[in-house]
């Protein structure tokens, strides 16, 4: 199954989410950024790495929507 990071806009979401299942990046806070370009990277680093991790089976599609 071949899956991607995409933009979803919803009525009661509206961020990155995964193509194949009900996965949704949530970020966590980024205080310990000095600028808002580091803080910047330090979200794009935590989705990235947080979707490459996931595991689809364990987030419904269906229960997300």
């Amino acid at each position: 199954m071949s899956r991607e990071l995409i933009w979803i806009d919803q009525e009661r979401f509206r961020g990155f989410g995964c193509s194949a299942c009900g996965w949704r990046f949530q970020p966590s806070s980024a205080a310990a950024s000095t600028s808002f370009d580091e803080m910047m990277r330090n979200v794009e680093l935590q989705r990235d790495k947080e979707f490459a991790s996931h595991v689809c089976a364990d987030h419904s599609k269906k229960a997300t929507q």
